[in-house]
């Protein structure tokens, strides 16, 4: 009887990395400014503005982002009205429609990640434009699912928004680097160098 537990090992590691490691929580632990494993609107807040998000934008983040996400992240517990969304429970608060490059349990699915790439991006294939971005959206649509469609739209614009490069397209690099959280912390940094150099 053949062994097929080496090769069932090899898919498993070949499409998730960091073999169970959580990259979703990893990605959201950049908003929990004061490191207490909760993360707060005003928190979500001031994380935008680290990585040079505008006022308005900061705000409207914040409220969207926490009120939209702190019940499916504190199941069984009362509604809080400071909407504090708990880091460890970050994948329960995975929405419909969306790319699946997080897995159901939070890890990164390299295969899903290419295939944005490798289906929406036409015009070249380490980037997106502003229309290739609209395009994925609308294929990644399950019927009737509002809140994924919304929840999808908003995270995507912002980042394009914030990330796209002098060309007007989001890099490969770029989206990989927000997937596994270490953008937000590069971000930060440039815009802390930046106000140095200024004031400087």
């Amino acid at each position: 009887m053949a062994n097929h537990s080496p090769d069932s090992k090899a898919i498993t590691q070949n499409q998730v990395e960091g073999t169970g490691e959580n990259v979703l929580a990893k990605h959201v632990t950049f908003f929990d400014r004061n490191h207490d494993g909760v993360v707060y609107p005003w928190e979500t807040f001031q994380g935008f503005r680290a990585i040079g998000a505008g006022l308005a934008l900061s705000t409207v983040a914040g409220l969207i982002i926490n009120m939209g996400l702190s019940h499916k992240t504190r199941p069984g517990k009362f509604p809080n009205l400071l909407f504090p969304i708990e880091i460890k429970n970050i994948a329960k608060a995975k929405h419909g429609s969306d790319s699946g490059v997080y897995d159901t349990e939070g890890r990164f699915v390299q295969s899903k990640f290419e295939a944005i790439f490798s289906k929406h991006a036409h015009s070249n294939g380490n980037a997106l434009t502003s229309n290739e971005l609209g395009e994925m959206l609308k294929a990644n649509r399950q019927p009737k699912d509002f809140a994924g469609w919304f929840g999808s739209y908003i995270e995507w614009k912002i980042l394009f928004y914030l990330c796209k490069n002098k060309n007007g397209v989001l890099e490969k690099d770029t989206v990989r680097a927000v997937y596994d959280g270490s953008l937000f912390e590069k971000m930060e940094m440039e815009k802390n160098a930046s106000k140095k150099s200024k004031h400087g």
